[in-house]
């Protein structure tokens, strides 16, 4: 196939649309099932990209779920907790593959975000991922093989129109890379840029104890900032990005927003918030919805009277501030990279509110100086690579 026409471009308007070779040779990809939309087919080669090389840099399988240019979630099939199978909602699943215990994690971390996602794996689409995903609201999938029986699954999803791509892993780009703005073209060289340990050498803290679990962590956030909208901030734990804040024009603002997802991530694990005794007919995103708004500032809209008999079999207690510190204040071990430097420490202590002990981030500031005396300040082990990883 040396093209592929596409409905419309990123919107409705926008037409016509198709991709295809420059060079007039074969797409690298085969549309399985479904008809893929620009926008998906954008999250499925950058997330192709990013699952392939965390595959590389771990070893492990890999899978990242996409919104809108942007990971939402990225991880590695590590075997799940009994905490985490529950706030992923996938205890009824019993023991996933590894495959599918990195799209649960890559797909649980921010559900909210997660909705309606592109899905990229690194390794063959199993059964027990596509059983996960059959239940999950989501636009498509690619990767470089599927089973008979995981593809007999995603072929009958969304009434038999789900996006179904495999994509050949040889397959690697031109070194030179093109985009039109404004029907002027642009030139770049593809950013091929490996991300491996050799990147986290140069300490620049006090703290210099980066246990190997901890570089795996600073690893799969590079690389997942490698195919964020910029700025970019990633919070990883345990083989997980946990919190991913994208797009903002402050340094700031990004790493709020990634800190608090990372922080309803582990509000999630309270037991305030497992115990919530939702109606048993409460269905999946309605339920992620009455979570995100029970832990946040509008509460109320879930407690109010004439609001909580929708969704609870009883009024829940109010998850207080103070109740909310206390529990975040047990997220220890947290990761944190950044795609470009940290201009000031107010990123630090804000990272520092959210458990974060291992921090990944090019250098290069008229500040470097106040920004390590603010990892110094809270022990933190600051490795500085000298790579910036934008992403437009």
């Amino acid at each position: 196939m040396k093209e592929l026409a596409l409905k419309y471009g990123c919107n409705p308007n926008q037409k016509p649309s198709r991709v295809f070779m420059e060079d007039g040779s074969d797409l690298p990809i085969e549309v399985l099932n479904g008809k893929p939309g620009y926008i998906n087919l954008l999250d499925a080669f950058n997330g192709w990209q990013l699952v392939s090389e965390l595959k590389a840099a771990t070893g492990m399988p890999a899978a990242t779920s996409f919104k809108h240019v942007s990971p939402a979630g990225a991880a590695i099939g590590l075997p799940l907790t009994d905490i985490e199978k529950k706030i992923y909602w996938v205890e009824d699943l019993g023991d996933l593959s590894p495959m599918a215990s990195a799209y649960a994690r890559a797909r649980g971390a921010d559900r909210m975000s997660s909705f309606g996602d592109f899905i990229s794996l690194s390794d063959t689409c199993d059964e027990d991922t596509a059983r996960l995903i059959k239940r999950e609201v989501s636009d498509g999938i690619i990767a470089p093989d599927y089973t008979d029986e995981a593809l007999e699954i995603l072929k009958a999803k969304k009434n038999g129109n789900y996006a179904v791509i495999k994509i050949d892993p040889s397959y690697k780009p031109a070194a030179l890379e093109k985009k039109q703005v404004f029907g002027i073209t642009f030139e770049q060289g593809h950013n091929d840029i490996v991300i491996d340990d050799n990147m986290l050498q140069n300490i620049v803290t006090n703290n210099k104890d980066l246990p190997d679990a901890a570089k795996k962590d600073l690893l799969i956030s590079l690389i997942t900032l490698k195919y964020t909208q910029s700025n970019s901030v990633c919070y990883v734990k345990g083989g997980q990005a946990i919190g991913i804040g994208a797009g903002q024009q402050s340094r700031i603002h990004c790493t709020r927003l990634a800190g608090s997802k990372a922080d309803n991530w582990f509000l999630r694990q309270s037991p305030q918030v497992l115990e919530l005794p939702f109606l048993d007919n409460i269905r999946r995103a309605d339920r992620d919805n009455a979570i995100d708004l029970y832990i946040g500032v509008d509460y109320m809209d879930v407690l109010a009277d004439g609001k909580w008999q929708n969704l609870f079999k009883v009024k829940p207690e109010v998850f207080t501030d103070a109740d909310k510190r206390a529990w975040l204040d047990k997220n220890t071990d947290v990761a944190l990279g950044s795609d470009a430097f940290f201009p000031f420490g107010d990123n630090i202590e804000r990272a520092a509110k959210s458990g974060v002990k291992y921090v990944a981030q090019p250098g290069g500031s008229v500040r470097d100086d106040n920004v390590i005396q603010a990892a110094n300040d809270h022990d933190m082990v600051m490795a500085f690579t000298g790579m910036r990883f934008f992403h437009h």
